[in-house]
């Protein structure tokens, strides 16, 4: 089921800016700069946003230059992506498990 750990990755991810971070990393690596340039957001608020993601370890940081850029963490996308598939399957089986069940 849900720990707390994949509660707050949620919450995370629930930020429409951040979830548009994550889709745009996804697909590559990006500098704030390419990030300000893809999302309109500002440069600050942007910076804001990648460091909650940065907290919660979505994204890891690779500097180059005077740039830094990030990247996703496909493995914390995939242990979210498996919590999912556990409650569809608790779900699947509650509902085959109330078929079987009659109405009183």
């Amino acid at each position: 089921m849900l720990t707390s750990a994949t509660t707050d990755l949620i919450r995370v991810l629930a930020d429409p800016l951040r979830m548009r971070i994550v889709q745009l990393l996804a697909r590559e690596t990006l500098c704030t700069t390419h990030l300000v340039e893809e999302t309109g957001a500002r440069q600050t608020n942007l910076s804001n946003h990648l460091r909650v993601l940065r907290e919660a370890g979505v994204v890891d940081t690779e500097p180059c230059g005077r740039f830094t850029y990030y990247r996703l963490r496909p493995e914390v996308i995939e242990t979210l992506a498996g919590s999912f598939a556990e409650l569809a399957e608790a779900a699947r089986r509650t509902t085959e498990t109330s078929r079987k069940r009659s109405c009183p």
